[in-house]
């Protein structure tokens, strides 16, 4: 008879084992801690057994066993504590102390090693220490690390945080015996290696020999204990959702670590880890402000190093009374719609809600948006009309259970670099990558198939891999009839795009689009991830659209291991429209135009008339600034003078604004247009819930105060909705929170309480304990008859093509290092310092034709205007393709884009601009 359990005797005690734990597993799990160096007990480190700290006398066998690697068997008899084990144990830990440091000038006097000496009773080692000569010299070339390696043991745990866990193969063992050390790349000193700073090695390191450099004086000494406070919460940076411990020293952040959260299991990148100190620089905003009376005319003209140069301090009685009286005089004397706002996906659940409720309830319309009108407004828009729903079917986590996995117009590596290590872990266990997009990435070398196809022709290359599956018959029939609507219409409009025709088109071709049609369908699993590169055009819901239905065709929804996931860019972009912070729907997606919702809001917000009329979106209220129909605004927290396409003429747009509130932690350059700007609190500074790209609803807690008279955001809402006579009480988030699950069915099971003591909880939630599913829709879609629909797209070009004049294509998108705007990146220490400079990439002979050496300038030019920027040579993009980041006022990317938009998601084509190339210096010719 099998069993599922394997018993034996642990320390003169009965105990039980699952299939494949591990001795120290089992010990750890009772509490009894067996020490351990080597071995790391978190997700994605596998035992190795090799530092023998953990070493543990078994009965009948003649040697130690190593209880990290060692499976217990039945019967068998191990004791922790025999004197052979401890002695052999206390040899090993003063072995190791030999080479160190003293512990009072040690890298980190609170190293794992220092704990595991004392634990077998070693304070200091007999033997002799490493001679001098013999000692590695200290490598501090990187901004944000410091390597020491004579407080290496040789552990091997940074080479598989970097080569196992995070997949970025960086580090590597070289030399031998005693002189074997880790080394990056070709034994380059770590700033000029390949590192991309997500800082795993460090966290893993158990000895100091891998710190943080905020952590260690100018002698390279340290102590990671040394805090007075440490707090769990969540990153401010993208749509990930990675946990995080904040260690905080005399009210500032020191450093942050990640934690085992359900989206990142302890991971983070270069942003997680060491962006934090945005929210200490010198340009906060630490009191309320008004535009002074002698200030120039509203625009980008002040000193970069001074970006107060053009207001005045105030209270905060001076500046609510102001900043209210001139939106509700404006609604006095223009009407309600004299008034729009824009939220911010930066903030709180909490703060989304409250944001949407001051428009709508206070000025009666829905003009009220945020940035997922930039990122993912056709993704919504798609799945909306096609499954109705707008979130993701499945987390990116169930890539762990897949197949085969597409990633098309998305750079996770840069992106999303925590989810990418999933994706690339899910190659290592042997899973098949398809990378679709028109520039080549990191993840092409862990793909299968990588597809560089020709910028804008998505809907055609996608077109063509479902007339290979519906030509060669390989759909499921089965799921079609069961789940699905339109399959026959469907068939019949993809017959026409071939891969031959396609190949065209696209520039793949034909035989590679039938190998990745084949892939898809004949995988039992599959995924597929989209980004940006397929949302942001004028034909970005096709885009979806072409991937729904790919999915159905093949029944790839709604079982562990498929499902469709557009990757969030906004740290709370997910649970900002989750609020209703959009203009066409209220919280969880409610349509305005519904009779029901709008009576079930009504009774909520105390008896308020819900405008059913849908509201105008983010490029359609600059517009109607821009007009003069729209005269006052509300902005929280977003910066469309960067964010906008065509910034120019939002710029301009925002100078003729009557009256600019501008909430926010910066003067940005939103806020150089304000007349008043009121003091917000940054991430690490809040208490609230957010939502990741998962649907995990995480708790972000409050780490540091706000600087000087800064405000919590939604704090400041309140105060600003009882000025304009609105008559709200909430004292706290949580009460926010409650109000909200009111109205929302995607928080039903989901309570504060929860929140306060698991790590997340995924909506849906079933029950009050049930953790809430990671795929939905296993038993049909919340459509009419549970049927998900199959909608035709055809090819569309981009709104403007290439010529004579402008003959190149653009494209625009971010860096690693960098975030949005640049509000709060360009202001962290370490990544600035990593990216300073504006920059866009060319094909090396691209330059070679202009002229230019990489690092030299070149000037760029759009229909909109131009920009001088820095060129990398870089083999990524095509020969007549420039890539910008849009991170950088001084070459601001968006004021060569084109504002055409998408008809049913309304988002821009930032993805595709016809532009000149030409060495900077250069006379332009004359248009």
């Amino acid at each position: 008879m099998t069993t599922d359990r394997i018993r034996f005797m642990l320390d003169g005690e009965a105990v039980e084992a699952r299939p494949g734990e591990t001795i120290w597993e089992v010990a750890n799990g009772r509490g009894l801690v067996i020490p351990h160096l080597c071995h790391k007990p978190a997700p994605g480190y596998r035992p190795d057994g090799n530092c023998r700290a953990c070493m543990v006398e078994i009965e009948g066998e003649r040697t130690l066993a190593a209880s990290c690697i060692r499976e217990p068997a039945e019967g068998m008899v191990v004791s922790t504590a025999s004197g052979r084990a401890t002695t052999a144990r206390k040899m090993v830990m003063e072995m190791l102390l030999a080479d160190q440091p003293p512990r009072d000038m040690a890298h980190d006097k609170s190293a794992h090693l220092w704990d595991m000496a004392e634990a077998n009773g070693v304070t200091e080692s007999r033997l002799p220490a490493l001679e001098k000569e013999r000692i590695p010299l200290l490598d501090d070339s990187h901004i944000a690390m410091s390597v020491n390696l004579d407080a290496c043991i040789q552990c091997g745990l940074c080479v598989r945080a970097c080569r196992e866990v995070q997949v970025n193969d960086v580090i590597g063992m070289a030399g031998r015996g005693h002189d074997s050390y880790p080394v990056f790349d070709f034994d380059d000193p770590m700033g000029e290696s390949t590192c991309v700073a997500c800082g795993e090695c460090v966290q893993a390191c158990p000895t100091g020999a891998l710190m943080p450099s905020s952590v260690v004086d100018e002698h390279q000494v340290g102590d990671r204990a040394d805090f007075d406070s440490e707090t769990e919460s969540v990153c401010p940076f993208c749509g990930v959702g990675c946990q995080v411990s904040v260690k905080v020293k005399d009210g500032r952040v020191k450093y942050v670590e990640g934690i085992n959260g359900p989206a990142n299991e302890g991971r983070l990148c270069v942003k997680g880890r060491f962006g934090f100190d945005y929210i200490h620089h010198a340009h906060r905003i630490t009191r309320p402000m008004i535009r002074r009376a002698d200030a120039p005319e509203k625009g980008l003209n002040v000193d970069p190093a001074n970006p107060w140069t053009h207001f005045r301090e105030a209270t905060w009685e001076e500046a609510l009374e102001k900043a209210a009286h001139g939106l509700a005089d404006l609604r006095s004397f223009y009407g309600g719609k004299s008034v729009a706002g824009f939220g911010s996906a930066k903030c709180t659940n909490e703060e989304a809600y409250l944001f949407q409720k001051l428009i709508r309830q206070g000025f009666g319309h829905n003009n009220v948006d945020h940035c997922t009108r930039l990122c993912h407004a056709s993704s919504v828009a798609a799945l909306m009309e096609n499954v109705g729903s707008g979130a993701v079917t499945a987390t990116f986590n169930e890539i762990d259970n897949a197949d085969l996995a597409i990633v098309i117009g998305a750079n996770p590596a840069e992106n999303h670099p925590v989810a990418a290590t999933f994706f690339k872990q899910f190659t290592k266990r042997g899973g098949t990558l398809v990378v679709m997009d028109p520039r080549g990435q990191a993840l092409k070398r862990h793909a299968r198939h990588m597809l560089q196809f020709r910028p804008g022709t998505d809907v055609a290359l996608l077109n063509a891999i479902m007339n290979v599956i519906v030509e060669e018959k390989l759909y499921d029939r089965q799921y079609i009839e069961g789940f699905t609507e339109g399959f026959f219409e469907f068939r019949e409009h993809i017959r026409a795009f071939t891969p031959e025709r396609m190949a065209e088109l696209c520039g793949i071709d034909a035989e590679t689009i039938r190998a990745v049609a084949r892939d898809y369908a004949a995988a039992d699993r599959a995924m597929i991830f989209w980004g940006m590169g397929v949302s942001q055009h004028i034909h970005g819901t096709d885009n979806s659209r072409c991937l729904i239905s790919l999915a159905l065709l093949c029944g790839q929804i709604g079982r562990p291991g498929t499902g469709l996931h557009p990757l969030r860019g906004q740290n709370n972009v997910q649970g900002a429209s989750d609020a209703g912070l959009i203009p066409q729907v209220l919280p969880d997606y409610q349509s305005v135009t519904d009779h029901e919702v709008r009576e079930l809001f009504r009774h909520i917000w105390g008896g308020t008339e819900i405008d059913a009329e849908p509201g105008l979106t983010v490029v359609e209220i600059m517009d109607r600034v821009y007009r003069g129909e729209i005269k006052g605004m509300y902005i929280l927290g977003e910066n469309p003078a960067m964010s906008d396409p065509d910034v120019e003429h939002a710029r301009k747009a925002l100078a003729t604004l009557d009256h600019l509130v501008v909430q926010d932690i910066f003067v940005t350059e939103t806020a150089n247009f304000a007349d008043v700007i009121l003091p917000a609190s940054a991430f690490p500074e809040k208490s609230g819930t957010v939502t990741n790209t998962n649907r995990q609803v995480q708790m972000a807690r409050k780490a540091v105060e706000p600087p000087g008279e800064a405000r919590e955001d939604w704090e400041i809402i309140v105060a600003l909705a009882n000025r304009i006579g609105l008559d709200w009480d909430y004292d706290d988030p949580r009460e926010i929170f409650d109000e909200m699950k009111m109205s929302m069915r995607s928080l039903h099971h989901i309570t504060w309480k929860r929140l306060e003591t698991e790590s997340a909880v995924t909506y849906p939630s079933l029950s009050n304990t049930d953790p809430g599913q990671s795929v939905v829709f296993g038993d049909g879609f919340p459509r009419r008859a549970g049927r998900a629909k199959f909608t035709p797209a055809r090819v569309t070009p981009p709104a403007e093509l290439p010529d004579e004049r402008f003959p190149m294509i653009l494209i625009t998108g971010r860096q690693l290092e960098h975030w949005h705007t640049g509000s709060m990146t360009r202001r962290a220490t370490v990544l600035d310092a990593v990216e300073p400079e504006a920059n866009c990439s060319l094909h090396p002979s691209t330059l070679r034709k202009l002229g230019v050496e990489p690092g030299g300038k070149v000037r760029l030019t759009t229909k909109r205007g131009s920009i001088e920027i820095m060129a990398r040579a870089d083999r990524a993009v095509a020969t007549d393709m420039v890539f910008v980041p849009f991170a950088y006022v001084e070459a601001a990317a968006n004021i060569l884009t084109n504002p055409a938009l998408d008809p049913y998601g309304k988002i821009p084509e930032f993805k595709f601009s016809a532009v000149k190339v030409e060495a900077a210096g250069e006379q332009v010719a004359a248009e």
